[in-house]
């Protein structure tokens, strides 16, 4: 499976990217803001997205945005990485399209699982 990474912090994508290569035997693709991502979604055709929240510039809603009107990511999963998990910030991403939301800060020896449940829990419609 292969992950596309979208956060602009360094250490938080060197760590989930270690995460999931090492322990989730993942192919980890990564993206230092939300346009990058957006440009590596269409190009790389990732089988999900992990997707920070706050952003500069564009932030993790406007890129799901971004993400959701583009035919070549449309269909592709989206799960949100962000601290701020209120109740109603989770249902309002859902609403948008993100297929679950995780946490920050996140347990890296139980990223790949967290991820990999949420998919099959929520195969899309």
């Amino acid at each position: 499976m292969r992950v596309l990474i979208i956060d602009d912090e360094e250490d938080t994508r060197a760590i989930a990217s270690m995460s999931l290569t090492i322990l989730g035997g993942l192919e980890v693709i990564e993206a230092e803001n939300g346009q990058d991502g957006v440009n590596k979604a269409a190009a790389e055709q990732p089988d999900v997205i992990l997707l920070d929240m706050m952003m500069p510039i564009m932030d993790g809603p406007s890129t799901l945005e971004a993400l959701r009107s583009n035919d070549r990511t449309r269909n592709i999963p989206v799960i949100f990485l962000t601290a701020k998990a209120m109740t109603s910030e989770i249902e309002r991403l859902k609403r948008m399209g993100a297929r679950g939301i995780l946490t920050k800060p996140f347990d890296p020896t139980v990223l790949a699982t967290q991820m990999k449940a949420i998919l099959d829990t929520t195969s899309p419609s």
